[in-house]
């Protein structure tokens, strides 16, 4: 994770992102950009994961297998 990320998850109180989370969220939000159509949704959806927490590797299976 970059440092302006990590600054970021500091300030927010909450733990930094592994690479592998990183990846993880990256890729999903290229799902949501280029399934839906709507790049927008990108970002939407890395926010309802947020709030959905948990796993990520399990977040992103529910998302895989509703794409």
């Amino acid at each position: 994770m970059n440092d302006w990320l990590a600054r970021q998850a500091e300030a927010l109180g909450v733990p930094g992102l592994t690479e592998a989370e990183a990846r993880t969220l990256l890729e999903l939000a290229r799902v949501a950009a280029h399934e839906s159509g709507d790049r927008r949704n990108a970002p939407l959806l890395c926010y309802l994961l947020g709030r959905a927490g948990g796993d990520v590797d399990a977040l992103a299976e529910t998302v895989r297998s509703t794409s």
